[in-house]
């Protein structure tokens, strides 16, 4: 189908490049620090100690020589062992520990990702609270990601990964990830426009002091083949230069007749450490995806619904082999900057500049003309009027990202500042075609009649971007945290033969925090979110605004091995836009409303026993696009020794999603589905096999009220050997 409408941005104003100018020379003023950094020191500067984190803080100032890096201390961005990260930076942009963060984030770590056979990022969060992971089931094109029923926005290394939608994106692979971050609830105040579902930020493997390396092999259902490598190490004695190697290469099928999975990815990064206070990692990505879409569209009848015919195969294609295709090129070029200064602060930024070169062509089936029914064959209910719809896309988007951060104390309040301005620009030039398709019979497809449609230019557009937020962290006292925030934004949006569309917004963020003795965190929070609207036609709209209300709890128990995280929230948004059927007109709504529970539960009750469990409660207001309103999922590990051989692990997950309807839609079944892993690792060899839908159950992930469904994925099989040293 046609994208969604694009997301529109802002131009740098006059005074907010005054600022940026400002903020380089409060960089360069102070004196940098030259002394040498120590042997094996890690690839990213460790952050200052705080609060419950003193002992992990003193430990750095220990003049000990590290035998290796999986010794240093952890950071927001340093690998992790075990389930459970300690630290974050996606909610503040600070290296912040999780247990002070009043704001609800969960982590999924390399080892988790790992364990659970993850082949998307889509996967990747299945188990994460909060998260409908698979809101559009087995779609090859995107992640289909839902947050408290929202839409989150996708950043990697915390810069935003796209403007656009899947016609203009590629997916990303998961074994160039050190770990996922995912905030839920507005983020406007850091991240500039956005939904309020919040931000999904994937955080790229980097260059370690200690030279170590992985090749793979996996072999999976539908006959994929799969070759990966994994190395880091120094260049030179003194760990001045650190470099990591990442690539991937694949072939293989999909659940969908004549639908491949195919990639090859490659991504160098290096990094330079001329001293202790200053780091810069430059990295880089090559990415080719030569896939289509599993999405056929296909009609509630015939999938959820009677139809006389029985239930369309999950297998099904009805689009047109040779023609159909979904092929992404992915380049892109970019550094990770941290200096810190004599007197403290620490001037940070980011930048990365992307080109995404996408060939979508898909013919998919008419579920709308007739709702949920066969428009073309109401009685037979075989036959199926195909649309056609293509787009070559080419968009740059150019991110930047800076910001100061130091520490202040006045009148026993302890203050932690954030000054940074960030800036985009995007641009998208392409062509686009559509036209009818032809019948099909859908129970037995004949492929061939068709003519494809002609593409002409679609009309180009720039995106840009600018925002200047300051954040202030406080400390009063011994026990209380006030966390306050401020951003303004400005973005424009320029179509050629439609104008220009510009917005302005100011989005706040508040939150409360009390560390109580014993480990446990009450909390309260306010935070805001906005999002311009693209024109339809003549018509022009409010930017959507947003805004959550958020209390919890969080518990950093028996001495760290039990994290307990639960969160009550209402969340809010105006001017959101729905269509008139009958005049193809567009309206923004008053209020749309969002109100759920989420807990969240990571804990090693034994040394060889590793926990996850989460249990979710979403209440949307229609006319909101419906998700489950329960959510539950748990996943253990038992690692044990078999006939005096140790290093075996079991692994076990349940997923289990209610029945829900959206809007005129059939009411989708509830399910329950469950993943397994076993694995053996050595000192160097590791073998695994996970399952995924391990009982194989056919079910049905959405059923649209628009009219069509989306099927879930079948049972997924991955065998996997790696070689580690």
């Amino acid at each position: 189908m046609a994208s969604k409408g694009t997301r529109r941005m802002a131009p740098p104003r006059p005074h907010l490049l005054a600022l940026a100018a400002a903020l380089a020379l409060l960089g360069g003023a102070p004196r940098a620090q030259t002394a040498a950094p120590p042997a094996g020191a890690p690839a990213s500067l460790p952050p200052a100690g705080d609060g419950r984190d003193a002992a992990d803080a003193a430990d750095t100032t220990l003049p000990a020589v590290r035998a290796t890096a999986r010794s240093e201390r952890e950071t927001a961005t340093s690998p992790v062992r075990g389930y459970q990260a300690r630290r974050a930076a996606t909610a503040t942009k600070t290296d912040t520990l999780l247990a002070e963060t009043p704001q609800s984030v969960t982590v999924v770590t390399r080892e988790l990702l790992t364990d659970q056979g993850a082949t998307n990022v889509q996967d990747a969060l299945n188990y994460a609270a909060g998260v409908r992971s698979d809101a559009y089931g087995l779609d090859s094109r995107t992640d289909s990601v839902r947050i408290r029923g929202g839409d989150p926005v996708e950043y990697l290394d915390g810069l935003r990964k796209n403007f656009d939608y899947y016609t203009s994106n590629a997916r990303t692979e998961p074994y160039t990830l050190e770990r996922i971050e995912v905030l839920r609830g507005p983020a406007s105040m850091l991240f500039g426009q956005g939904g309020t579902g919040g931000v999904v930020n994937m955080v790229s493997k980097r260059p370690q002091a200690e030279a170590q390396g992985e090749v793979g092999l996996q072999l999976g259902s539908w006959n994929r083949r799969q070759l990966q490598a994994d190395l880091t190490g120094p260049l030179t004695a003194g760990g001045q230069w650190l470099y990591r190697l990442v690539a991937v290469a694949r072939e293989a099928g999909t659940q969908v007749d004549h639908v491949r999975d195919d990639r090859r990815v490659l991504a160098p990064s290096l990094t330079w450490r001329p001293s202790a206070a200053t780091s810069l990692t430059l990295q880089a990505l090559a990415q080719s995806d030569r896939s289509g879409s599993t999405s056929q569209f296909f009609p509630w009848s015939g999938v959820l619904t009677a139809n006389p015919n029985g239930r369309l195969p999950t297998s099904r294609f009805i689009g047109e082999p040779g023609w159909d295709r979904y092929d992404t090129d992915r380049r892109s070029l970019g550094w990770l900057l941290e200096h810190r200064f004599d007197n403290g602060w620490t001037l940070r930024q980011n930048a990365r500049w992307t080109r995404n070169d996408v060939d979508y062509r898909s013919t998919y089936a008419d579920s709308f003309s007739l709702p949920g029914d066969w428009g073309a064959d109401p009685m037979g209910k075989r036959v199926l009027e195909r649309y056609a719809y293509a787009e070559d896309n080419r968009t740059r988007l150019l991110t930047l990202d800076q910001h100061l951060q130091g520490r202040s104390d006045a009148v026993g309040v302890r203050h932690d500042w954030l000054l940074g301005l960030d800036l985009a620009r995007y641009r998208k030039r392409g062509e686009v075609g559509s036209a009818a398709g032809g019948l099909m019979d859908a129970y037995a497809p004949v492929y061939g009649n068709f003519t494809p449609p002609a593409l002409s230019p679609a009309a180009p557009s720039t995106q840009r971007q600018a925002g200047l937020y300051l954040q202030d962290q406080m400390r009063l006292g011994t026990h209380w945290q006030l966390t306050a925030g401020l951003r303004h934004d400005e973005a424009r949006n320029e179509t050629q033969g439609a104008g220009t569309e510009a917005s302005r917004a100011n989005s706040k963020r508040l939150a409360l925090m009390y560390l109580a003795d014993g480990g446990w965190s009450p909390y309260l929070s306010y935070s805001e979110s906005f999002r311009p609207v693209a024109n339809q036609g003549n018509q022009r709209f409010k930017p959507l605004r947003g805004k959550q209300w958020e209390a919890g709890v969080k518990g950093d128990l028996d001495g760290g091995r039990t994290v307990l995280n639960a969160a009550v929230y209402d969340l809010r948004e105006v001017n959101q836009l729905r269509q008139d059927p009958t005049t193809s007109l567009y309206a923004q709504l008053d209020e749309t409303r969002a109100r759920g529970v989420e807990l969240e539960l990571k804990t090693s009750p034994a040394r060889a026993l590793d926990l996850v469990a989460n249990y979710t409660y979403t209440d949307l207001e229609a006319p909101l696009e419906a998700v489950p309103a329960h959510q539950l999922s748990a996943w253990g590990r038992w690692r044990f020794a078999l006939g005096g051989l140790p290093g075996f692990s079991l692994g076990a997950g349940v997923r289990h999603l209610s029945a829900f309807h959206d809007g005129a839609g059939p009411t989708v079944p509830s399910v329950t589905l469950l993943d397994a892993l076993l694995a053996w690792e050595g000192a160097h060899w590791r073998a695994a096999l996970n399952v995924s839908n391990l009982t194989d159950k056919t079910y049905v992930a959405t059923c649209l009220g628009r009219g069509d469904c989306w099927w879930g994925t079948r049972r997924n099989a991955v065998a996997s050997v790696s070689y580690r040293w």
